[in-house]
C-alpha cells in the first residue's frame, strides 16, 4: 500500500512539475513571436506581464509558502529561515550585479521555480491540500516569467532564438528533478521542507521588490501595475477554491 502511494505521489508530482514547468518555454516562445504595434502598447503589455508575474510570486509567498512553511517550523526557526532566504538571494543578486549582467527576471524565475517544484513534490507525497494550489500558482507565474526572462536575455545573447528556447525547455525539465527530490527526500522531513519553503519565501519577496517591481512602472500609464493585482487575484481565487 505504501509503495503504491509513493508511486502515485511520484507520478503526480513529476506530472504536475512538468506541466507547470512547461509554462516557462511557452512564455519564452510567445515572447519570441510577439510583434505588438504601436511601440508604446508593446511596452505596456511587457510591463503588465512583468507586474502579473510579481503578483503571482507574492501570492505564492502569502498563500502557500509561508502558511505551509510556518506549519512545519517553530516561530523562531520560521523567521530565521525567512530572513536567511532574503539575505541569500540578496547576495546572489549582488554577485550578478558585480558581473555586469542583467538577469533579474531569469534569476527570479529559477529562484522560485526550483524550490517550489521541490515543495510541490513533497506536498503531493504528504497528501497536503496545498499541493494542487501550489501546482496552479507555479504554472500561473512561470508563463509570464518565461516571457519576461526571454525579453531580458534575448537582446544581449549571442545565442539564436531556437537555442534560447531549447535552453528554457531545459529549465522546465529541471523541475522534474526538483519534484523528484521533494518526493524522495523532503517529504520525509517536515522541518527540512518548512525551512526550504521559508527560505524560498524570503528570497522571492526580495527579488520581487528588487528586480521585478521597480521595472513595472511606466510614465503616464497606470495599466501595468494592475497586472500585479490580477496576478495575485488569480492566486487568491485558487486558494479560495481549494480551501
Amino acid at each position: 500500500m505504501l509503495g503504491s502511494f509513493w508511486g502515485e505521489a511520484m507520478i503526480l508530482g513529476l506530472l504536475a512539475a512538468l506541466l507547470a514547468g512547461a509554462m516557462i518555454p511557452l512564455g519564452a516562445y510567445l515572447a519570441s513571436i510577439e510583434h505588438i504595434r504601436p511601440v508604446r502598447l508593446r511596452r505596456e503589455v511587457r510591463h503588465g506581464v512583468m507586474a502579473f508575474a510579481g503578483g503571482a510570486l507574492i501570492s505564492a509567498v502569502a498563500l502557500v509558502l509561508v502558511p505551509e512553511g510556518t506549519e512545519r517550523l517553530p516561530t523562531v526557526a520560521a523567521l530565521l529561515s525567512f530572513a536567511v532566504g532574503g539575505v541569500l538571494f540578496a547576495a546572489i543578486d549582488a554577485a550578478i550585479a558585480r558581473s555586469g549582467e542583467s538577469r533579474g527576471q531569469l534569476v527570479a524565475m529559477l529562484a522560485d521555480f526550483l524550490p517550489e517544484a521541490v515543495a510541490l513534490g513533497a506536498l503531493l507525497a504528504t497528501g497536503s491540500e496545498g499541493a494542487l494550489l501550489m501546482a496552479a500558482i507555479i504554472g500561473l507565474q512561470n508563463l509570464p516569467e518565461g516571457y519576461n526572462a526571454y525579453h531580458e536575455v534575448a537582446p544581449k545573447s549571442p545565442v539564436d532564438r531556437r537555442r534560447l528556447l531549447i535552453g528554457y525547455s531545459g529549465i522546465a525539465c529541471l523541475g522534474l528533478l526538483a519534484a523528484l527530490l521533494g518526493v524522495t527526500v523532503f517529504a520525509a522531513s517536515a522541518m527540512a521542507l518548512g525551512v526550504l519553503m521559508m527560505v524560498a519565501a524570503g528570497g522571492i519577496l526580495y527579488l520581487v521588490f528588487q528586480d521585478v517591481a521597480p521595472k513595472v512602472a511606466m510614465e503616464n500609464s497606470w495599466a501595468p501595475p494592475l497586472g500585479a493585482v490580477l496576478g495575485f487575484g488569480l492566486g487568491l481565487l485558487g486558494h479560495l477554491l481549494v480551501a
